[in-house]
Parts: C-alpha cells; structure tokens; sequence
C-alpha cells in the first residue's frame, strides 16, 4: 500500500486539509495518508524544509510527499516532483527542496500533465495530488514531467563563517521551546578545530561554552547546546518548557531567523 504524507501550513480549523485527504481517496483509495504537519509558519519555506528533512527518513523508500507551502506557479515558479534516496516530493520549486537534502536531489521533475482549469486557486488539491497519486500507482515521473538539471536553491539559509566564528540563526522552534540552528556537526567541527568556544545570544551571562549529549546532562531549569538526533546544533533548557518556567526561546528571548553567534578562541598557551 503507498502512503502519502502531507507538510502545510493550512492548519486545522478550516477545510482545506481534509479537501486535500477527500481529494486523495477519490483518485486512490488504498493510499495510507500520514500526517507530518499542518502547522509550519505561514509561507516559510525553510521551517517546511526542516520539518519535512527530520520526517523522511523515518518512512519507508517510495514514501511520496506533499509539500504545501507557497505551492503557487508563477512564470519563476514550477510545479515538481523530486526524486532523492528512494523518496518522492511534490510541491513548487520555491527554493525549499535544496534546503532538504545534503548535497542536490537525485533527480527532478518540472510537471506537464493536463490540469482542471481550477488548478491555480487550491494546486495542492489539483496539481499535487493529482501528481501524487500517479506515484502512488506506479506510475514514473517523467512520464508527467521534463526532467530538470537544476532546483531554486535559497540564498543565505546557510551559516556564515570565517576563521573565528560562525554566525548562525535559528531555523525551528519547537513545542517545548527548544532552539534548533542551522549549525550542523561536521562545520562545527570544521570550523572550530577543537578551539575552545562561546555560543552567543547577545547577553554574556547567558553564553554557553561546552558541547553536551543530551537534556538530562545539567539540572532541571539549565540551559545546554548538543547536536540532536537530526544532526542540528540545538539550544534548550532541561525540562524547559513554553508556561511551565519557559522554554529556551522565552528564556533567552530568540524567535525564528535570530541570530545566534559562536566564536571559537585560540586555546591558552601553557
């Protein structure tokens, strides 16, 4: 049995989700449908991207997913499907697919099929599932697309470094108010060499200056910085949490795209 997931930003008080879900039964009944998430920020590609990136993996290879966030085409803007490690997307080339994935997709697809004239008003219901469930029977993508040489990538998601430092922002906020950045092991460790560090925030006394494993590492109520299960440089505090004493977002007082600054200094000669 296929199973379709769903990433968007429609939320659950309307109609709009369970539209899409009648639209995939109708064309596909022996289709499971997963919910990842229908509570990204409005129109923000890169919190999408980092929902769906830590999602995929988990599901089994031939996994299609929806992606609906800014999912309008534009004279800039396609309809895809991408293909990368066994899996499918479906969404608009609006910059968010490169965020997923080290490296460039496996392959990708600009979608041709014949559209209902209402396609431009809901495409999720009209374009994307329709793309989906071709996948979901077997079908292939170039057979409903032109293979593509190259995706929108989104300039400046990326950290910047130099010699010294790495300047970082946060990408995701999470339900207990953990920070997570775009700061991954492999620069981190590239760039700081073993050197001692400090994670900033902008106020010194809430600087942080060691790497730990997880959240039961220091006391209840204590802020840390480790590298999650998905390989992200997270900020958090132990047992932390939005109305219960605070998360580390209300804690250190950072939202979404803020910056967080790590400076690396020569070790103390001795």
């Amino acid at each position: 049995m296929a199973i379709i997931t769903l990433t968007t930003d429609m939320g659950l008080k309307d109609h709009y989700v369970a539209v899409v879900k009648g639209a995939i039964l109708s064309q596909q009944v022996d289709v499971t449908i997963v919910d990842v998430s229908h509570a990204i920020k409005p129109f923000d590609n890169a919190q999408a991207a980092y929902v769906l990136r830590n999602a995929y993996p988990a599901f089994p290879q031939g996994t299609i997913h929806i992606v609906s966030v800014n999912p309008e085409a534009d004279r800039f803007t396609a309809h895809v499907v991408v293909k990368h490690q066994g899996h499918y997307f479906v969404g608009a080339d609006n910059g968010m697919f490169p965020l997923m994935f080290e490296g460039k997709a496996d392959e990708a697809y600009e979608l041709n099929m014949k559209l209902d004239d209402d396609h431009a008003a809901f495409p999720t219901k009209s374009v994307f599932v329709k793309a989906a469930c071709h996948l979901a029977r077997g079908g292939t993508p170039d057979t409903i697309g032109r293979r593509m040489t190259a995706l929108r990538e989104r300039i400046g998601f990326q950290p910047a470094t130099d010699d010294k430092s790495i300047r970082a922002r946060v990408v995701y906020i999470d339900a207990y108010g953990n920070l997570m950045t775009n700061v991954r092991r492999p620069l981190f460790d590239e760039v700081g060499r073993g050197r001692p560090f400090r994670i900033n925030f902008g106020h010194s006394a809430d600087d942080i200056t060691r790497i730990h494993s997880t959240y039961s590492d220091v006391s209840d109520g204590v802020c840390l910085a480790f590298f999650n299960a998905n390989g992200h440089l997270e900020i958090a505090v132990n047992k932390g949490v939005e109305g219960g004493g605070g998360g580390a977002a209300r804690l250190l007082g950072l939202r979404e795209n803020d910056t967080v600054r790590i400076d690396f200094s020569e070790r103390a000669k001795g």
